[in-house]
């Protein structure tokens, strides 16, 4: 017991290790003959991978002086990777040492103290990006990402107010940024359920943007994935006000049939079908109003159009039988009423209306035999 010594549960020396303490230091400077050959290994490959283009780090950025642009750029490439923490350092690097060497470039600073706001965001450090907004707002008043970055860093710590300003703001430099409209609307209904009816009193003012700078912003060339933006915004909102529309027109078209108006509900429903030229119901529905109208052909055609949509659409064979029937040609619209009761044998309507179209078929047979001469 007095000579043993504790030694820590599980933890082993590794035997090369023990190896390596006791070999002499000629042996620890030179290496083993299979470390030599690894280390040539090693020499090989990194002669024979290919160069990593690191081109893009000395690209120039605004007036800042290479190796400050150098620094920025990293902090670029760094961030697009995703890594947020060492690219807020490489622009922390840029902004102090701009400040030590007196860099006059207000711009630059902006876009420094954005792209770090940036950072703070995507680590969920609302408050410093507020701050690094606020600070590259004092250099360029008016630059659409620290507006738009505060905007969002003020949503997230339930400022609501501030946000609504800020993003207010942007959409009068762009209004193209569908971000702020979504954040408008829905902070909109934020602040209804905080401060009631008079949400808007409490806001603080919304500065108004100089038409000047608006004129700047439009000036400036649009990156690809703005144009991408906006054109999809575009679309998004032709669909919705032809939604919209279509949606209203056959509101009245219905309201129209219910009432009896049926040449007026017909052309509701013929814009609906200039709006939406695939919807099935559109074409049954327009079709009542051309049986009510005495247009069979027209009912006919519409039915037509539905079944070709929809095989099996019922409505669609009781009102083509419908039209059948006006236009005397009873057998098919026998033929179109057994079709319904196949698909649905509790269609009364069917079994009632297949009842009178078969009399008449057999009455239309027998005036035929009565006025075919007998050879």
């Amino acid at each position: 017991m007095g000579n043993a010594q504790d030694k820590p549960p599980g933890i082993r020396p590794d035997s090369s290790t023990a190896r390596t303490q006791r070999a002499p230091e000629k042996g620890l400077a030179n290496g083993t003959p299979r470390d030599r050959d690894r280390d040539r290994a090693d020499g090989r490959r990194e002669r024979d991978s290919p160069a990593v283009d690191t081109s893009y780090l000395d690209a120039p950025a605004g007036a800042l002086p290479p190796h400050l642009a150098r620094i920025k750029n990293e902090g670029n490439h760094l961030f697009k990777h995703g890594q947020f923490a060492d690219a807020l350092e490489k622009y922390t690097q840029a902004i102090e040492e701009s400040a030590k060497e007196g860099i006059d470039s207000p711009e630059d600073l902006c876009i420094l103290y954005s792209n770090r706001a940036a950072c703070y965001l995507k680590d969920g450090n609302s408050s410093d990006c507020i701050q690094d907004c606020t600070k590259a707002l004092e250099l360029q008043p008016y630059s659409l990402k620290p507006l738009l970055r505060r905007a969002m860093a003020y949503e997230s710590l339930e400022r609501y107010r501030k946000a609504y300003v800020d993003y207010k703001t942007v959409l009068q430099l762009d209004t193209g940024i569908q971000a702020a409209h979504d954040s408008v609307h829905r902070i909109t209904k934020m602040l209804i359920e905080q401060d009631g009816p008079e949400w808007r009193e409490k806001l603080p003012e919304i500065p108004v943007v100089p038409l000047s700078v608006q004129q700047q912003h439009r000036e400036k060339p649009i990156s690809i994935e703005l144009a991408q933006a906006r054109a999809t915004r575009a679309a998004q909102e032709e669909a919705r006000r032809k939604e919209a529309r279509f949606t209203l027109l056959k509101r009245e078209g219905n309201d129209l049939v219910k009432k009896g108006h049926f040449q007026e509900a017909l052309e509701k429903y013929s814009e609906c079908l200039a709006l939406k030229p695939d919807e099935c119901a559109l074409y049954t529905n327009r079709a009542i109003c051309f049986l009510k109208l005495g247009h069979f052909k027209e009912a006919k055609q519409d039915c037509d159009s539905a079944l070709q949509l929809e095989p099996s659409n019922k409505k669609a064979f009781y009102r083509r039988a419908l039209a059948y029937k006006g236009l005397k040609d009873y057998l098919s619209a026998s033929s179109d009423l057994q079709e319904v009761l196949q698909l649905d044998p509790n269609v009364v309507e069917a079994e009632e209306e297949l009842e009178v179209v078969t009399g008449l078929l057999r009455k239309s047979l027998m005036d035929n035999k009565a006025h075919t001469p007998q050879v």
